[in-house]
C-alpha cells in the first residue's frame, strides 16, 4: 500500500469515506454491508478512515466504532464535529455551530460512539461565520491538551482561513470536493497546504458518481439523495455534462483502467500531498478505487483530461445556493 504524511501521520494513499454507508446517497446499505466494506478496506491496507458527527445524525461514527473499535491500533480515524443533527419538536436538523462549548460536546459524543479514547484527526466540518475561525479552532486545540484529539484539520474553508487557523494550532489537514469537474482548491487552498506541511483531503473525487462506470441516473434519484439539490443534476444540466464522458471514457480506455480509476489516479499525480477519499458501499467498487494507486498517467493523457474536464467546461454549480453559503471557500465564477 502506497502512503502519504498527513500531520504526524502515515495513512494509505488513499483513504476510505464512509459517509455513505449511512448518509447521503438515498437509501444507506444495511449494517452488515457496511461492515462488509469497512473490513475489506481495512484489510486491503486502507489506514484512513473518514466520519463525522453529521453522517445519519451519529449513525455513521456508530458503526465505524463497532466494526472498527477492536482494531484501533491499524488505523487513523478522522472525525469531525461543528455541524451535527440536533433534536427540534419537528425531528432532527443538520446545524452548524462552531461555539466552543458545542465542540466539546460534540466529541465527546464522537468519542462514545466511535468506541474510543482519542481521535486521531479532528476536522471542523464547517467553519460557523458567526464566531471567529481563532474560537473555534481554539477550542480543538484545548481538546489536543487534554489528549482527547491527537490533530486537527478544517473542512471547505479557503486559503485566508486555514492561514489564521493555522496561527492558533497547527492544521494538519484541509478537506474540500475536489475532482477533474470541481477545481476550486486550484485557486489558492492547495498552495496554502503545501506551504503549511498540511495535507490535502479529497472528498468527491469520482464527482458524486458521475466519473464511473456505474453512471448515476438523474431522474431516477431518490428524494433523500443530496444530488437531487445539486445544480449539476438538474436535467438541463446533466444532459450537457452526460457530452463529456464518452471522450473521458476513451481517455481511460487509453490510460487502461476504468473510468473511477483515472479520475482516482489524476488526484494522485496532482500532487504528492493529497488524499483521496472516495466512499462506496460496495466491496467490489473499493477494490477497483484501490486499483488506481497502480495507474500511472503520462504528461500528455493529463493535459488531455484536464482540458476536457474542468471548471469551463461542466455546466452548473457544484452547491446550491444554500449550500454554497455556508462554505468558505474560493469558487471559479460559473
Amino acid at each position: 500500500m502506497q502512503t502519504r504524511k498527513m500531520g504526524d501521520f502515515e495513512v494509505s494513499a488513499m483513504g476510505l469515506g464512509c459517509m455513505n454507508l449511512s448518509h447521503a446517497y438515498g437509501t444507506p446499505p444495511s449494517a452488515e454491508q457496511g461492515e462488509r466494506v469497512l473490513l475489506a478496506a481495512l484489510d486491503a491496507g486502507v489506514t484512513l478512515f473518514d466520519t463525522a458527527a453529521l453522517y445519519g445524525f451519529g449513525a455513521n461514527e456508530a458503526l465505524v466504532g463497532k466494526v472498527l473499535s477492536r482494531h484501533r491500533s491499524r488505523f487513523t480515524l478522522a472525525s469531525k464535529g461543528g455541524m451535527a443533527g440536533v433534536q427540534f419538536d419537528d425531528g432532527v436538523k443538520r446545524v452548524i455551530d462552531g461555539r466552543p462549548e458545542t465542540i466539546r460536546k460534540n466529541c465527546e459524543d464522537s468519542l462514545q460512539r466511535l468506541q474510543t479514547d482519542v481521535i486521531d484527526l479532528y476536522y471542523l466540518h464547517r467553519w460557523d461565520k458567526k464566531v471567529p475561525i481563532e474560537d473555534s479552532v481554539g477550542a480543538m486545540a484545548d481538546l489536543v491538551h487534554a489528549g482527547k484529539v491527537r490533530s486537527i484539520g478544517l473542512s471547505e474553508v479557503s486559503a485566508a482561513t486555514l492561514r489564521k487557523a493555522h496561527a492558533v494550532h497547527p492544521i494538519a489537514a484541509v478537506q474540500t470536493e475536489y475532482s477533474l469537474w470541481t477545481r476550486n482548491p486550484e485557486i489558492a487552498v492547495l498552495q496554502a497546504c503545501h506551504e503549511l506541511g498540511a495535507a490535502f483531503v479529497a472528498f468527491s473525487p469520482v464527482a458524486r458518481g458521475f466519473l464511473c462506470d456505474a453512471l448515476p441516473d438523474a431522474a431516477a434519484l431518490q428524494p433523500k439523495d443530496i444530488r437531487t439539490a445539486m445544480p449539476r443534476f438538474t436535467p438541463d444540466n446533466y444532459a450537457a455534462n452526460l457530452k463529456l464522458l464518452p471522450s473521458y471514457k476513451a481517455l481511460a480506455l487509453e490510460a487502461g483502467c476504468t473510468p473511477a480509476q483515472l479520475a482516482l489516479a489524476w488526484l494522485l499525480h496532482k500532487a504528492p500531498h493529497i488524499v483521496p477519499i472516495p466512499g462506496t458501499t460496495s466491496v467490489a467498487h473499493l477494490q477497483e478505487d484501490l486499483g488506481a494507486m497502480a495507474v500511472r498517467l503520462d504528461a500528455g493523457l493529463l493535459a488531455k483530461l484536464e482540458t476536457l474536464i474542468n471548471q469551463r467546461t461542466v455546466t452548473g454549480n457544484r452547491y446550491s445556493a444554500q449550500s454554497a453559503s455556508e462554505v468558505d471557500t474560493e469558487e471559479f465564477p460559473v
